[in-house]
């Protein structure tokens, strides 16, 4: 694999010449592609969380069932999280920048078409064809970063403001998205893919440097195929077990996918040139910070999915000003990201990744024994907590998983990271969103009054979201009304206390585990 250096010095990657190129610092023409590299990234983390932002309007547009909203949001991540390793491979073999351009081109194209989605069903189709195009974006971008700062220094900063993009792109998603919304229309929020982009299309052949393994091996389509049903049956598997309670049916979808999972780990066992090179999990501390990657992500998306309902449905905050409120939260996870950059130099980086953990799980905690209906002040103390745990967890980890393979299997690592982000999103949203919908279904009791009142189906319809019990609300008289926003809010609330006490107990686990796996990596230098 070859570095950015190696294309313009046009000579082979060695030894000596990363040390030469360790000590040259890097020029503003590599800051100038890493900004580039940042749209991209800006885009995914924009798109999540104004997306959520749009989905009580997405709701009553397009009459969504609560399996549905869920879809609408997973079923990008899903297939990109599927993809992600084979593109990485394709960008190998074709050329990082090439397939960069690639995706950013189709990503912006379909976004249009997708803003006028008139169906659920076609603004599901939109999203899973997002998904093909946007994992030709993202394991690009750390791939990129890695080969353009050998340093390990300056990859570390490099690697922190990539994350800060990431958490950038969070805080400013809540404020288009609900603003889009208000001023225009949900689809809004998929056209604002458009102007993001423009900036890499234009500028990027120009200053990002092209890379690409030199001596690349075949594509291996049986292994694409195990790697997207593996990834698809188990998360689906998970969502129906979530939703629908145990059964035969889930229990087979995760067995199956489980199984394909192993079936795709011993192909590559025993493959020339693997699609997804296993090996690099035998290194504890690589295989540890992909896992605390995709809890990081896992926690804050699941946060994320709750709390703009919470604060849009019951609350009555409009989506700008439900988007502005969570804005000093989500701005924390930037600073938290650079702030730890010097910290690692005087405290060992699994420390550091195990008290990000940690912060997280304190504000789950919050969360979970908290008292909600005193307004919006506990759930976004609990987001401010979150967000400065992740922020800090999401940076040293990135580091650690490039930092830890050599400079040829950077394409690789950053793939897997690339998928670990997406898979902690995916499952975010899937478990913890699944499971907030299956409580509050068993547990909304609507009014016998309101029960007798309005029409069966009606009724059926507003017990399925929030969204949609919500809206019956607003076509009652005034005491009907207020008895079934009371219902629904105590069984929403009920529903996040119970999520909230899961994903504690699962961000503590990780801290604990951080912090002994972790325990021997040195201090920065």
């Amino acid at each position: 694999m070859t570095t950015s250096a190696d294309l313009r010095q046009k000579k082979p990657h060695t030894d000596a010449a990363a040390t030469q190129s360790s000590r040259t610092p890097a020029g503003v023409r590599d800051w100038l592609a890493l900004g580039l590299l940042m749209f991209p990234v800006l885009l995914v983390a924009v798109d999540n969380t104004a997306l959520t932002f749009a989905l009580p309007a997405i709701a009553r547009s397009l009459d969504t069932s609560g399996v549905q909203l869920l879809w609408i949001v997973d079923a990008y991540a899903l297939v990109l999280a599927g993809l992600l390793v084979a593109m990485g491979s394709l960008g190998d073999r074709i050329g990082r920048r090439r397939l960069l351009l690639i995706g950013t081109m189709g990503f912006a194209a379909i976004s249009a078409a997708t803003a006028f989605a008139p169906t659920a069903e076609w603004l599901i189709g939109g999203r899973t064809a997002l998904g093909v195009f946007g994992a030709m974006l993202m394991p690009s971008t750390l791939s990129l970063i890695r080969n353009i700062f050998p340093d390990p220094n300056r990859r570390r900063l490099a690697v922190a403001i990539w994350a800060a993009g990431f958490s950038g792109g969070a805080a400013l998603g809540p404020i288009f998205g609900g603003w889009l919304v208000e001023q225009f229309w949900w689809g809004a929020v998929f056209l604002v893919a458009v102007p993001i982009m423009l900036p890499l299309l234009v500028f990027g052949p120009a200053f990002i440097p092209e890379s690409k393994d030199p001596n690349p091996g075949r594509v291996d389509a049986p292994s694409i195929l195990l790697s997207m049903l593996t990834m698809v049956s188990v998360v689906y598997g998970i969502k129906e077990l979530a939703i629908e309670g145990p059964g035969a049916l889930p229990l087979f979808i995760i067995a199956f996918g489980t199984a394909m999972g192993c079936v795709f780990v011993r192909r590559q066992q025993r493959l020339a040139s693997p699609l997804l090179d296993v090996s690099l999990f035998r290194n504890r501390v690589f295989s540890m910070a992909i896992t605390a990657n995709v809890l990081a992500l896992f926690s804050f998306n699941g946060f994320i999915l709750f709390l703009s309902q919470h604060l849009q449905l019951l609350d009555g905050m409009s989506p700008s000003a439900s988007g502005t409120a969570m804005l000093p939260a989500l701005a924390a996870t930037v600073v938290a990201g650079l702030l730890v950059v010097p910290l690692v130099r005087r405290v060992r980086p699994g420390f550091v990744v195990a008290g990000g953990l940690s912060l997280s799980a304190a504000g789950y905690c919050l969360v979970a024994f908290g008292d909600h209906s005193a307004g919006p002040a506990l759930l976004l103390g609990a987001l401010l907590l979150l967000a400065l745990g992740v922020g800090a967890a999401e940076t040293i980890s990135n580091d650690l998983i490039l930092g830890t393979v050599p400079p040829a299997k950077s394409g690789a690592a950053a793939a897997i990271s690339e998928t670990g982000y997406e898979v902690g999103s995916l499952l975010g949203t899937a478990i913890l969103g699944a499971i907030l919908t299956a409580s509050y279904q068993g547990q909304l009791m609507l009014p016998d009054v309101v029960a007798q009142t309005v029409p069966a189906d009606s009724a059926d319809r507003a017990r399925e979201t929030l969204a949609g019990t919500m809206e019956l609300a607003e076509t009652l008289p005034g005491p009907l009304s207020e008895a079934l926003a009371a219902a629904a809010r105590a069984a929403f609330d009920s529903g996040v206390h119970i999520t909230a006490a899961i994903a504690l107990v699962l961000m503590a686990g990780a801290a604990v585990l951080s912090a002994v796996v972790l325990r021997r990596v040195p201090r920065a230098r």
